[in-house]
């Protein structure tokens, strides 16, 4: 049996530079009309990582929609792969050791979805009442818990839980990974920084989504995220199918 026809997709984004930070070295993408959202976690430092950020954000917001998802991949995987470029080349003028960007996307085209991604934003869906990640962390401390050395709350509070394994601008070649599956009426996904889900719990991630406005979910989430001090910027994209 075919899965009912997707209608529309409603979205809402939100970031945050959180408690601590001085720079918001996040960037995001809500483009419903063009079935794109997009989280982008600079790194690097001020006039680094938040160049990469918003890098990556400003080239896809500007590349025209393909009717096909397929077609769509392939030019989102083009204009990353130049962003990579791009930024490998920022670096040697600047003359700067590292500087880069985790990425995370979904691209939708009717019940047809895609998620690529690099480092460690996340996409979440919510369907029914089960929240599961539909991306896997690139990571040092995801590597532990693959190996089975690191639990999951072991490795939410591990010293080394910011060092990511892939990102954008931090190789000549970018590598993505790639989830491609069917949306439903009522999926609910979220896209975001770790700055949210190293402070909010999935328990409480699923309870903030089950509610039908996007926009005040990414209020929330963000709020949530804040007052648990927010030690890193914090940065929410949600998407309702219906």
């Amino acid at each position: 049996m075919s899965p009912s026809t997707i209608k529309q997709y409603t979205s809402a984004a939100h970031s945050h530079v959180g408690m601590v930070r001085q720079i918001n070295e996040d960037a995001c993408l809500d483009a419903a009309d063009n079935g794109l959202w997009v989280v982008a976690d600079g790194m690097g430092g001020h006039a680094c990582g938040d160049y990469v950020s918003n890098l990556i954000v400003d080239t896809l917001r500007g590349l025209p929609p393909s009717a096909l998802l397929a077609t769509y991949e392939s030019t989102l995987r083009d204009a990353l792969a130049h962003v990579n470029g791009s930024v490998r080349q920022e670096s040697a003028q600047r003359g700067v050791a590292m500087m880069g960007s985790t990425l995370v996307l979904l691209a939708t085209r009717g019940n047809e979805a895609i998620c690529l991604w690099a480092g460690d934003s996340r996409l979440y869906r919510l369907r029914g009442e089960r929240l599961e990640p539909l991306s896997r962390d690139h990571s040092y401390v995801q590597e532990l818990v693959d190996s089975g050395l690191l639990d999951e709350e072991q490795a939410r509070s591990h010293p080394k839980s910011n060092i990511v394994t892939r990102a954008v601008g931090v190789q000549d070649e970018l590598e993505l990974d790639v989830v491609r599956f069917d949306v439903e009426p009522g999926d609910r996904f979220l896209l975001c920084s770790d700055g949210l889900n190293k402070t909010v719990d999935d328990h409480e991630l699923q309870a903030v989504l089950a509610h039908e406005d996007p926009y005040q979910v990414v209020r929330s989430l963000v709020h949530l995220g804040l007052t648990r001090g927010a030690p890193d910027n914090i940065t929410a994209v949600v998407i309702k199918a219906s």
